[in-house]
Order: structure tokens, then sequence, then C-alpha cells
């Protein structure tokens, strides 16, 4: 997997910065108040970074942001970047900076960032480590790696530590970037699972259920998403066990490796984006990545349905009544709308097998949501209230844009079938919506649920806040907060 950027923490030295190679950013308040190693740099520059601070330029630069000097006089550095930042700024703004660190440094050469006393130092790391992020496995030319970060601040240690936890979040998100980012001919159903068997060496049981297995159980839905692909369908289990006896909360994840939308086909145009269809899987391998490494305390168990949607002589027609592992029937009406068939088997396993306290599914389930929420926000759909908050104040604590949808039961009439108990698409109106009571219906009712509909945030075609264009990880940090706040002990 991508490697995340090698980020160190050393004692400030102001009698150090003259002879620092590379590059260095350095912090600023608004007002232009300046720490001492700022106060160094600038007696050293010959006042530069106080003609910055004094400048319009700076007065209209948005706090987070920076601006560069380049071949600075007195330094051996080849720039510096003075970054506008509050003493205290909040965890978010404290990760934009570090963000726009990272755009800064984007090449081999190192990167000294000017930290000193600054209280969120840990925070800005994050921010920089998330956003140093580069997919270049498929490039000829090599890439050449991330040049190494040093942190020059007051009490190395204690920020270290503060940023430790941080290191098993960031591979947990580009874990999921690099699932989502890879082609559907590298990562296929079988690629996948054995990525995902490998976190055993992290202390993960991991348990894959073949063809035969699924059929056994009775999982007709989302078997007969991938009968007409030459790559056969998995389930993988994922159990991390580092609470008590108490029941796993269960993450459920769409992960359809290639969506052609089968015999109801796709237009051409985009199509090449469908690598991303199994993004919600992906997203429920970077949080269990991430438990196993911070050594969670709590129980979770992440269960993927891995499937390509083909069309073949032998692929699943529009018209086609599949039977679901809990035993009801539906018509398939659009087999382009095959992610919640997938869900509907998983989903209903999970609560089978493992009786969890609370299930979240996620899946780049419906263009419906992007017409309604665009790329900012992900859809949420929940039976629970309580449950329903604690996830939105996690994906807002970390930044990750997510909105509550409405449910109701009038939406359920859209989904009446003349020939089974339902089918699996309710037209356009509403698609999000009638997308989420489809899977309601395989959600027991004792059982708190949370659905994330991430269509529209899983890959981007620009920056966002913390990433680079392509695959975001989004969710991840959010569902690891949801489980340090509510299931941890």
């Amino acid at each position: 997997m991508t490697t995340p950027a090698d980020i160190q923490f050393h004692q400030a030295e102001p009698g150090q910065i003259a002879t620092l190679d590379g590059k260095i950013s350095v912090l600023v308040a608004p007002d232009g108040a300046m720490d001492a190693l700022a106060r160094k740099l600038n007696t050293l520059s010959k006042g530069a970074l106080q003609r910055l601070a004094q400048s319009e330029s700076f007065e209209n630069l948005d706090e987070g942001e920076g601006r560069v000097l380049a071949f600075p006089a007195g330094l051996a550095a080849e720039a510096v970047q003075v970054v506008k930042l509050p003493k205290r700024p909040d965890v978010l703004l404290a990760r934009k900076a570090g963000a726009a660190m990272a755009r800064f440094q984007d090449g081999a050469c190192a990167l000294h960032v000017l930290a000193g006393n600054h209280r969120q130092a840990s925070e800005i790391s994050y921010g920089l480590a998330l956003t140093a992020y580069r997919f270049g496995a498929h490039k000829s030319a090599e890439t050449p790696p991330l040049g190494k970060v040093v942190f020059h601040v007051n009490h190395p240690e204690e920020t270290a530590a503060a940023a430790h936890g941080h290191a098993a979040l960031t591979e947990g998100v580009f874990f999921t970037r690099d699932l989502v980012n890879e082609p559907a001919n590298i990562l296929t159903t079988l690629d996948f699972a054995a990525r995902l068997a490998a976190m055993q060496e992290l202390g993960l049981e991991v348990t894959i259920l073949e063809e035969g297995d699924l059929d056994a159980l009775g999982m007709g839905a989302l078997l007969g998403v991938g009968q007409g692909s030459e790559a056969p369908s998995r389930v993988v289990v994922m159990e991390w066990k580092g609470g008590g006896d108490e029941a796993p909360l269960a993450l459920v994840g769409k992960g359809v490796v290639f969506d052609t939308g089968g015999i109801s086909i796709k237009p051409a145009g985009g199509m090449e984006e469908m690598t991303m269809d199994m993004g919600g899987a992906a997203v429920v391998s970077g949080v269990m990545r991430a438990l196993a490494l911070r050594r969670a305390r709590a129980n979770v168990v992440g269960v993927v349905g891995l499937v390509e949607n083909m069309p073949d002589g032998r692929a699943q027609r529009p018209g086609d009544v599949v039977k679901s592992m809990k035993g009801d029937t539906i018509e398939v009406i659009n087999t382009d709308a095959e992610g919640r068939l997938v869900l509907a088997d998983i989903l209903w396993y999970a609560q089978q097998k493992f009786a969890p306290a609370a299930i979240v599914d996620l899946a780049t389930l419906t263009g419906a949501i992007i017409v309604g929420l665009g790329h900012e926000n992900a859809g949420v759909f929940s039976n629970d209230d309580a449950l329903c908050a604690a996830f939105l104040k996690a994906a807002t604590a970390e930044g990750e844009g997510a909105w509550r949808m409405p449910m109701g039961a009038a939406y359920d009439k859209l989904l009446k079938s003349r020939i089974a108990d339902m089918q699996n698409v309710g037209g356009r109106p509403a698609g999000s919506i009638t997308a989420a009571q489809f899977l309601r219906r395989f959600v027991k009712d004792e059982t708190p649920w949370i659905h994330l509909d991430i269509a529209g945030v899983a890959l981007l075609k620009k920056d966002s806040d913390l990433a680079p264009k392509g695959a975001t990880g989004w969710g991840v940090r959010a569902l690891d907060r949801l489980i340090r706040d509510r299931f941890e002990s």
C-alpha cells in the first residue's frame, strides 16, 4: 500500500535554522505575532517574514493557508512557506494548515516545520500526513518518495506521542484510497479478498466465504449480481475482538469491483470511474485496519460483499426474480441497481451470524444522492435517532460531510412488485430514499442501523481539503471516531 510520509519530531534549535536544507514552513498568527523560531527566521531573512505579515496579501490570506518566499536571503533552504494560523486554532483548522504544508512540499526534498510550542502541532502533522498521498503504482516512471518531514517543536516526545494515534488512522485512510484507486483488472474480487486476508498479520480474524458457501447460506441476491462475471463472488468477514463480551458493531460494505450496469448497461461516458463502486467495502476495510493498528478496545466486525457486475450470456436479466438469504423474493427491474442486492444478503448475514449491537452499511449506491447533495455530503439514513446523531457528531468533528435524509413507509409503495415480494427499484423519484427503504427491509426492527450512501464523496475529480483528487477515504475517520465515542470501552 501507499506508504505515509516519514514525519519526525525534533527538539527545536533556533541556532540550526540557517542551515536547514529543502523547504521550511513557519507559523505566523493573523495579527503578525511570532514565536521564538519564527522571530529567528525573520532575523535571518532580514525581516522578510515581518514584511509579509504586515502586507495586504497576508491580511487577505485565509487562515490555514500560506504564502511562499522563494530563495530567501540568509538561509540554506530553497523556499519558506509562511502559514497564517492562530495560536489556538480548532482541530480542523490545524489540519488545514498541515494540508497546505503538504502541498508546499510535494516532492522529494525535506520539509522542516517550525512549530515550536504550538498547541496543535500534532494535528498539523495529521493534516499533512493525510494530504501527502500519491498513488503512483501504475506509472512507468517510478514516483520518487516524498522527502522526510521534520517538526521542530519544544517538546518532541509529547508531540510525537499525541501524533502516534493518528498514524493508524492515516494508514487506514491510505488503504481505503489505494483500494478505490486501483483499476478493476488489478483489484479483482480474488485480489481484494487476498488483501483483506493479509490483515490477519495485524490481529484481525479473517474468513473468506466462497460461492459454494454463499449458495449454501441462500445468498441468491448477491450471487445473482456476479453470475455474469468470470470473477467469482466472495464475502469477506473481518473480526476485531478488542472489547469484552459485548455484542459487536457491524460494518457492512458494498464491494462491486466494477459495475458495467449488467444487462441494463451504463452509458460509456464516465464508466471508467466504476472501478470505485467497491468504495463502501474499501471504507470498511480501512476502518478495520485502523482499529487493528491502534489496538482498539472495541468489538467490531466488518463484512464486505465482493462481486463484479458484467453483461454476459449468463448474466442476470431485468425481470428475473431472486431469493435473498432472508427468504424474501426480489424482482430485478434494473440490473444496474445491484448494490442493494449485495447489501441485502450481507446485512442479513451479519445479523444472523453476529447479533450486532448496531449496523452501519456503506455503499456507492445511487446517482440520486449526488443530485441531492452533490459531492460535499454523504447521505445518511437511519432507523435510530441516537445512533444517527452520534455518527453525525463524529462526522462533523472529523470534517467529513454528512447529511441525514428522510425515510418513511410511504416510499415503500414504490417498491411493490407484481410477481415478487418487492422490486429492486422504485423509479426516478426519491431514488436514494427508495434504495434505503429497500435495505431497511433486511434490517431487524430491534437493530439500530445507519445506511451511508457515499456515491458523491468516495472519489472526486478535484483536490479536497485533506486529499488530492481521486479516492478520498471518506468515512474512515468518522467511523473510527464513532467507535471511540460510543463503542470503545
